[in-house]
């Protein structure tokens, strides 16, 4: 009897093992392996009945190339494998702030972080909706809480996203700010992105932060639009449906004199992402995040 009931047991701790161990993602992991493996890799590990780690490491792969689709199908399949995932809800509020529901991604968000408070996906999408919200200050505290929590807790991507929100935050409260403001939080931004830089040199987001540093910075303290314009062209060459490096570079252009550059960059930017909130602050001379002369 007690064979037979050890048996039986074994037998449903096979067939439940894909489904066990989705209750405890290793997310840090999870995203440091997501950068370093091929589509193809992922999709046939995808293919996997029940692994959700398999799942989110393709769904964050599909993120990655900018294939939203694709990855909110992953999503919707991690959470109907466990409707608990805080992966999959994190997935669905990452999605919502790439189509840019704003307002209703930020929602999904702050209750991620309540309820899961050492998740740090969830804090860093939160700070680029706070960011795109004009929300600075706060957008800066969400990227310093990351940091606080230290390199050892926190994968290398989002540690370096960290650090970009960190210093493209204070750039602009510097630039909204008076001149005190404009040495207190304008002092150390460069330094903030080198770290960034340190951690992925080659990576399209730290060199959309660099040229967008250069392009914006005053002279005086390491402005140069020359300098500019070759961090803000490697950053489309290596993420070419990133819509946000070709309107800096659009207005790097504007910079030199080249009006029809400026139009070409910026119009490639709206075919990207219509709803680019960067892109249409430039085209309306709203100037929310800055225009350039």
């Amino acid at each position: 009897m007690l064979l037979s009931i050890f048996r039986i047991l074994v037998i449903v701790g096979i067939l439940l093992a894909p489904f066990l161990s989705c209750f405890a993602l290793d997310w840090k992991v999870l995203h440091d392996k997501a950068e370093n493996i091929s589509l193809e890799q992922a999709v046939t590990a995808g293919n996997h009945p029940g692994y959700l780690e398999d799942l989110y490491m393709l769904a964050l792969v599909y993120l990655g190339m900018h294939k939203d689709a694709e990855a909110q199908g992953v999503f919707e399949k991690m959470k109907t494998l466990d409707p608990s995932s805080v992966e999959a809800a994190w997935g669905e509020a990452e999605l919502l702030r790439r189509r840019h529901e704003l307002e209703k991604s930020d929602r999904y968000l702050q209750d991620i972080i309540s309820a899961h408070p050492d998740f740090v996906p969830a804090y860093i999408s939160r700070a680029y909706v706070k960011y795109l919200r004009q929300d600075f200050n706060k957008s800066v505290e969400l990227a310093s809480v990351v940091l606080a929590m230290g390199r050892e807790k926190v994968d290398t991507g989002n540690y370096m996203r960290a650090y970009l929100i960190l210093g493209g935050g204070k750039g602009m409260i510097a630039h909204y700010g008076g001149p005190l403001s404009k040495v207190i939080n304008g002092r150390g931004i460069l330094a903030v992105l080198k770290k960034a830089e340190s951690l992925r040199p080659d990576n399209a987001e730290v060199l959309f932060g660099l040229g967008s540093y250069y392009l914006l910075a005053p002279s005086l303290v390491g402005g140069n639009v020359n300098k500019a314009l070759d961090y803000l062209e490697r950053a489309v060459k290596t993420d070419p449906l990133g819509a946000d490096g070709y309107v800096r570079m659009a207005q790097g252009y504007k910079k030199k004199g080249d009006r029809e550059k400026y139009r070409d960059y910026l119009q490639q930017a709206l075919e990207i992402d219509p709803g680019s909130e960067l892109a249409l602050d430039i085209k309306n001379g709203t100037c929310k995040f800055i225009c350039v002369p």
